[in-house]
């Protein structure tokens, strides 16, 4: 299709490039395999977050096209486009098959793994697990309560000198004294491997046990005095320690076991996701993309069709058929070629028309000032004829009123020639605030009633204009308030910096407190030639939107009857 001269075919993606896809993120699927099922039978719990978008990535990727492939669809089915009836055909008889296909081995599948989930169900391993920590409990208290009664009868205070028998399980006996701020050994008795470098604490009582350093011992502190700790260390067995990790790591592995059993059916889940799912996403997406090649003509010839509703003309289809179907699409484009040259006719008689209608109003805006010139003429011929003596008597008031109108035509007809055929700026920065001051300070010396504020005018606000139009643009604002106001009145002229889309730019407002614009009035504003005043053009308005949109800004206004008027213009700036 040409506009860009040619358009894509509707297929999402060919049947190569799709399966090609599918193999690479296969390759990547097994690539993270070994992680996804070591990671379940480690902890139990379902994949990380990593695995899990590993896996998911080719579901994910083919239900992405599916969906934009089923909506296309049901766009086509909505607006009835041909060809949606026949693509939604077709796509219901392929995917029916493939359910057909992969239904009994799903249920194979399913009942193998309940069958293996019931019987795996029947293993009490919670009763294991419990007996085991009953266990370990147990024991460690009996130790503890052998070391207590050792603690109860025995004298340690003795046990200060190398060599010293120590009572039954009791491992050694070490004590520190407090010298020059710090803990130094004083005596040690026992085995060497439970001697410390510093007092696990300086309380008495039972420390809290720490690994490595308290492995295979129970230890009591005993304070006689402030700067003596006596610590007694009960040996637990070579075992002891030892057994605890390994029934620990059992009871892990059963508690494993157990998140297994509460996770099965979201394993069941995700190996369904990863494995079955891609089949059947892919065979539904080769289903739609046959039947998009095959409808394909067809809405290509109805999207041309809207296009051309919508107004595009040079939109033309490229034919590569020589049936029936390219002989429709050749008398198509035979068809919009003509339409675009009737278009253009059409649009070249109603710029005719547009200029004719200006003319005519400019005729008759002429015609006004020509009669009172007229008639100033004939009066000083007349008294010429008749009383030459006399002449002066109405020659200067007569002059002067030729005069007058005269400058009216040629402001007029300046106004018309910067509306219709409007001269290149010449962009300058422009420092807004010394324009502003220059133009109010001549209106407030001629307008005494009116108070003209411009306290909120940024100094540091440069605008790229064409000086001559920027103050065309404020002279013509400033006196349209004025003439609201009937010459008394408050004029506020005020700056904002804001961006659009990256771009600064500078809101000026001028708001004054006249009578503001009737509603019916508000959408002709713009609209040249209309004025509510006597003695206006009604082309100054018109003029100054002409000037902001050359400059790239934008013009608008609020009113409110009795209220007065703000008008608001955007103009690119930069701030010094």
């Amino acid at each position: 299709m040409k506009n860009a001269k040619s358009h894509p075919e509707q297929s999402i993606i060919k049947v190569r490039v799709l399966i090609l896809v599918y193999s690479l993120l296969c390759i990547l699927t097994v690539f993270f395999s070994r992680n996804f099922f070591a990671e379940i039978l480690e902890d139990g719990n379902v994949p990380d977050q990593l695995n899990l978008i590993v896996f998911f990535t080719i579901p994910v990727v083919f239900l992405i096209i599916l969906g934009i492939s089923v909506f296309s669809l049901i766009m086509d089915f909505i607006y009835r486009r041909p060809g949606s009836k026949f693509n939604a055909r077709l796509l219901f008889y392929f995917t029916l098959i493939v359910i057909f296909s992969i239904t009994p081995i799903t249920l194979i599948t399913t009942t193998a793994l309940t069958e293996i989930v019931r019987f795996w169900q029947n293993i009490d391993s919670s009763s294991s697990i419990k007996a085991s920590n009953s266990f370990v409990a147990d024991n460690y208290s009996l130790h503890l309560e052998n070391f207590e009664n050792i603690l109860r009868q025995n004298d340690f205070s003795r046990f200060n000198t190398a060599g010293s028998r120590l009572p039954q399980n009791i491992a050694s006996v070490q004590i520190f004294m407090f010298i020059d701020g710090n803990w130094a050994e004083a005596s040690f008795t026992g085995d060497e491997k439970f001697r410390l470098l510093y007092p696990p604490s300086n309380e008495n009582g039972f420390p809290q046990r720490e690994m490595p350093r308290d492995a295979e011992t129970i230890r009591y502190i005993q304070r006689p005095s402030a700067n003596i700790n006596r610590v007694i260390s009960y040996g637990l067995g070579a075992d002891f320690d030892w057994g605890k990790d390994v029934l620990e790591n059992q009871t892990m592995h059963f508690e494993t076991i157990d998140m297994l059993r509460a996770n099965i059916r979201p394993l069941l889940l995700y190996y369904y996701i990863v494995f079955f799912l891609p089949t059947l996403l892919m065979t539904v997406i080769i289903a739609i993309s046959f039947t998009r090649r095959i409808t394909h003509p067809i809405v290509e010839l109805t999207e041309a069709t809207r296009r051309v509703a919508e107004g595009n003309f040079s939109i033309q289809i490229l034919s590569r058929r020589n049936d029936e179907l390219g002989l429709l699409i050749r008398s198509f484009n035979a068809m919009v070629q003509d339409l675009e040259k009737s278009r253009a006719a059409l649009v070249k008689s109603e710029k005719i028309s547009i200029w004719q209608n200006m003319a005519q109003q400019l005729a008759h805006e002429i015609k006004n000032p020509l009669t009172p010139i007229k008639l100033s003429a004939e009066r000083v011929l007349r008294r010429w004829q008749n009383e030459p003596e006399n002449i002066g008597e109405i020659l200067e008031s007569s002059m002067m009123a030729i005069i007058q109108e005269t400058e009216g035509l040629s402001s007029l007809l300046n106004e018309f020639r910067t509306l219709s055929k409007p001269t290149e700026p010449a962009k300058v920065w422009t420092i807004l605030r010394e324009q502003v001051e220059e133009i109010v300070h001549t209106y407030s010396n001629s307008y005494p009633g009116v108070n003209f504020n411009i306290d909120y005018v940024e100094a540091g606000i440069s605008i790229k204009i064409d000086k001559n139009r920027l103050t065309q643009i404020l002279t013509n604002l400033i006196i349209n308030a004025i003439d609201a106001m009937n010459g008394s009145g408050s004029i506020e002229i005020r700056t904002d910096i804001l961006k659009k889309r990256e771009v600064c730019f500078c809101r000026l407002s001028i708001k004054d407190s006249g009578k503001g614009i009737k509603e019916q009035e508000t959408n002709l504003v713009f609209t040249p030639y209309y004025t509510t005043k006597e003695a206006g053009t009604g082309l100054g308005l018109p003029i100054i939107e002409r000037i902001v949109n050359d400059h790239g800004g934008s013009i608008w206004f609020d009113t409110a009857e009795g209220t007065g008027t703000t008008f608001y213009i955007d103009l690119p700036a930069e701030l010094s």
